[in-house]
């Protein structure tokens, strides 16, 4: 666990990070001034909290820092939730924030995206574990090349007829000639809880989840 004896609350930045900042301040919780600084070096932030610590990390890490016990809160979309599957984590509390989905999607001239046609077939994803999942529950291999942004290009570049990758509005698979195929699962941002900081700490998360519950209602 954290060497801090508070409790540590691992938060994702982007888009999710602006869309929870008002559910913290309406639980009355108040980050230190450098929080919102986005060039700031500092890695730990405090809070009006004494016993409340935020550090600001990449999504998929947000998830590991929890699993492993180096933060014992944390907010993670499901999506990452699907595709780690630690077990590790406990999610009390959708939070209703960073909605989009999770989809399968193919380029639109593709002569046939009915997926009974095929076997095996291979896709880029930055979710290879919940893609190869997702499509074995359908008896289809899937080959996963695995990429970390710039989805669309594997399509369009011949790299793969298929992606699995998040979609909320749909306008960046418009300009890049691509349509989705089917929904994997709709997507938004959970708080999340390391299980074993909950055995022997349930009753000060348990103050943290409650106060976190009512700012989200």
């Amino acid at each position: 666990m954290s060497g801090n004896t508070g409790i540590l609350l691992a938060l994702p930045r982007g888009r999710i990070l602006r869309e929870f900042m008002p559910i913290l301040q309406r639980a009355g919780i108040e980050p230190e001034p450098d929080f919102e600084n986005e060039k700031s070096r500092k890695l730990l932030f405090a809070t009006s909290e004494p016993g409340l610590s935020l550090v600001r990390a990449r999504s998929f890490d947000v998830a590991t820092f929890v699993a492993l016990g180096g933060a014992q809160l944390g907010v993670a979309g499901n999506d990452v939730l699907m595709e780690f599957d630690y077990p590790d984590i406990y999610a009390p509390l959708d939070l209703n924030i960073g909605h989009c989905r999770l989809s399968l999607c193919h380029r639109e001239d593709l002569p046939s995206p009915d997926l009974s046609r095929y076997s095996h077939l291979r896709v880029a994803t930055k979710f290879p574990n919940a893609t190869r999942r997702w499509f074995a529950g359908r008896g289809i291999q899937a080959e996963c090349i695995e990429l970390s942004g710039a989805m669309e290009l594997a399509p369009l570049l011949g790299l793969a007829p298929f992606m699995v990758d998040l979609v909320a509005t749909g306008g960046t698979l418009k300009a890049n000639r691509l349509v989705e195929t089917e929904k994997i699962a709709d997507v938004s941002s959970r708080l999340i809880v390391n299980r074993t900081a909950y055995k022997t700490r349930g009753s000060e998360l348990d103050g943290w989840i409650s106060r976190l519950r009512a700012a989200v209602r």
